[in-house]
């Protein structure tokens, strides 16, 4: 920080809990956030948002981070780093928000809103992998794999079920369109009681938006479901393909990280059953 960015360096620097998968972050002074990747594959995640959020963020109804730098790898540090605006706000919680119709209603026009940005133009996008997103369908083993590994403890017939349902639904075959690729409890922040940011957009990118359905089934009831389901307007397919991505990922988030997380293991077999509901 002092060579890079001298006119912070007397600053405070203080971490954020709890960390992330993929970041550790801190709080510099009264108005920055630094984020460090964990590991490579969130490498390229600070050049990313400093790319895309200036040009998102103006369109968006809800508080985006502001990149204000990027740091370079040094001092052993293998990874570039990212420095933004902090914002202030709670993060979201079932307790609070899962049955708030309110709440899913203004979710489900964020996600309108990105949704209608105008992705990359051809020139922008070619050979852009890190706006590539993954095919549901390359976790199919991995997410056999989970279901056989916790189907004593959430079912694995329902499991198998809604996975192969999620997989065989077809494909998304409009134009492609942004989503923000870890829609989750966890990234977004209130204020009043209302959410008001959405944070960490390392996984943007652009094609189907089905993984951004995932917060239907981390924060939602079935009531606020509903409701957030009829606001986007979401056909059946899309639903399914959102449901394969709820299960997905909280299976593996839940086999790699319940043994040793409380917050985690509660968090994710909340996911599970409640994309199991549907």
């Amino acid at each position: 920080m002092d060579r890079r960015f001298p006119r912070w360096a007397r600053l405070p620097l203080r971490p954020v809990g709890p960390a992330g998968s993929d970041h550790v972050i801190f709080r510099l002074g009264d108005g920055l956030s630094v984020r460090l990747p964990r590991h490579e594959g969130a490498a390229g995640q600070a050049h990313k948002e400093a790319e895309w959020l200036p040009r998102l963020a103006p369109h968006l109804p809800l508080t985006v981070p502001t990149p204000v730098a990027v740091g370079e790898p040094a001092f052993g540090y293998p990874w570039p780093w990212a420095v933004s605006r902090w914002i202030d706000g709670e993060v979201a919680t079932v307790e609070a928000l899962g049955d708030s119709t309110e709440t899913a209603v203004r979710l489900a026009g964020f996600l309108r809103a990105l949704q209608s940005c105008a992705p990359p133009d051809a020139s922008e996008a070619d050979g852009r992998a890190d706006l590539t997103g993954e095919p549901l369908g390359d976790r199919d083993r991995d997410t056999r794999e989970a279901i056989a590994a916790t189907g004593d403890r959430f079912g694995a017939r329902a499991m198998t079920r809604l996975w192969e349902a999620a997989i065989e639904a077809p494909g998304w075959d409009r134009p492609a369109v942004w989503f923000h690729g870890d829609f989750h409890t966890g990234n977004l922040l209130t204020n009043g009681g209302r959410i008001g940011a959405v944070i960490d957009f390392g996984g943007l990118g652009t094609g189907d938006p089905a993984p951004d359905l995932t917060i239907a089934f981390t924060l939602m009831s079935p009531r606020s479901r509903h409701a957030f389901r009829t606001a986007l307007g979401v056909d059946d397919a899309t639903w399914a393909r959102g449901r394969g991505w709820a299960l997905a990922t909280g299976l593996n988030a839940h086999t790699a990280y319940a043994a040793t997380s409380p917050r985690i293991a509660a968090q994710t077999t909340r996911q599970i059953t409640q994309a199991l509901i549907g």
